[in-house]
């Protein structure tokens, strides 16, 4: 099964390093990455998709970040 995951963060080291995690434990980037200004905190957020194939089959209670 193809699972999907929209990781975003505050536009810091933090969210360079939750891609990274996400990448070393076999997810691949789809797409680019998105910024928008978070006004309610007066943040810039960055987002980025990625996707990953894993045997089985999907049902909505997979753990997508335990994958």
């Amino acid at each position: 099964m193809k699972l999907y995951r929209f990781l975003s963060e505050d536009d810091t080291a933090a969210f360079c390093h939750k891609i990274t995690a996400a990448l070393n434990a076999g997810w691949a980037l789809h797409g680019g990455p998105t910024y928008a200004f978070d006004a309610a905190h007066g943040v810039m957020r960055c987002g980025q998709a990625v996707v990953k194939e894993v045997p089985g089959d999907y049902t909505p209670d997979v753990k997508l970040g335990e994958q």
